[in-house]
């Protein structure tokens, strides 16, 4: 590894812009070793607008590999995941993005790839690494005793008015909010109840899914999801109930591209350390195999 982490970007869609290139671009410890995306122009031009390479076809997808030393991804989960095993066979720690795949199976090829290649993980589970957030998940898991926690994340991103880029994301429309929002709901709720043990879903209007989970601590919790909700019903909320009283997960999740240097630097001390990180590909792989279940119990 050299002094600066070389970091390649996976990936020039929406989100790629907003945030990955901006802060592997920024970050004082990394240099931004190249971009590739499925659209050549896409990659130019986010590339050229970093001061960085360009990377095209699937020779420049082994280029950026070889130029790296680990690579963030900022594509759809379903290739994200072929592409991670791909990544970490050539010796790159992976900063994947959530959900790591839309498939138990592709979850544990990539949790498998990154163990026999020995490299460091870490899923950007957004709330996970937001300074209020973060703090907040850390403090509820440390006191404990919590017997029951409800979660909604609703959106509306589907709503008639939104100007959103994500609405256009095809797997977002074919996989719904249980895959989209399902995560962020689940980064937080296992690190504070445990592992879930049992799980129940249920359809709601206009595409929102209900989940009741049980968890390896005896609590349970419910877990509302959706895209497609008025826009004067949409919002995230996360309480938790138990001997202490009453917890809520802070508002807001700050800026995102402070969050995603975060990551970077928790990726940095994974590798640094070799220790594995708390957020890595084996949770995404749990959070993975939850939400199949889910799929399969809606009949999806």
């Amino acid at each position: 590894m050299t002094k600066h982490l070389r970091i390649g970007l996976v990936g020039a869609g929406p989100w790629a812009g907003m945030t990955q290139a901006p802060a592997l671009a920024g970050h004082p410890a990394v240099t931004l070793s190249g971009v590739w995306a499925r659209r050549p122009e896409a990659g130019a031009a986010l590339a050229e607008a970093h001061g960085t390479t360009a990377f095209t076809g699937e020779d420049g997808l082994d280029a950026l590999f070889e130029a790296s030393d680990a690579v963030a991804f900022s594509v759809p989960p379903d290739v994200q995941a072929p592409l991670a095993v791909r990544a970490a066979a050539a010796g790159c720690h992976l900063l994947l993005d959530k959900p790591v795949a839309t498939t138990a199976e592709a979850a544990r090829e990539t949790a498998r790839a990154a163990e026999q290649a020995g490299v460091a993980s870490v899923v950007f589970c957004t709330l996970r690494f937001a300074g209020s957030t973060a703090a907040w998940v850390g403090e509820q898991s440390a006191a404990g005793g919590w017997f029951t926690a409800h979660a909604q994340w609703l959106n509306s991103l589907y709503a008639s008015d939104s100007d959103s880029p994500f609405a256009a994301s095809p797997w977002r429309r074919e996989k719904g909010a249980l895959w989209d929002v399902g995560p962020h709901a689940l980064s937080a709720l296992l690190p504070v109840l445990g592992d879930v043990t049992e799980v129940t879903a249920a359809r709601g209007p206009a595409g929102t899914t209900h989940l009741v989970l049980r968890h390896a601590t005896g609590a349970s919790s419910t877990v509302t999801l959706g895209l497609a909700a008025p826009e004067g019903a949409a919002g995230v909320s996360l309480v938790l109930h138990g001997e202490r009283g009453r917890a809520e997960l802070p508002d807001g999740w700050g800026d995102p591209v402070a969050s995603f240097r975060t990551a970077v630097d928790e990726l940095l001390d994974a590798v640094r350390t070799g220790r594995p990180h708390p957020c890595d590909v084996r949770f995404g792989l749990r959070i993975t195999e939850i939400l199949a279940e889910a799929e399969s119990l809606l009949g999806a």
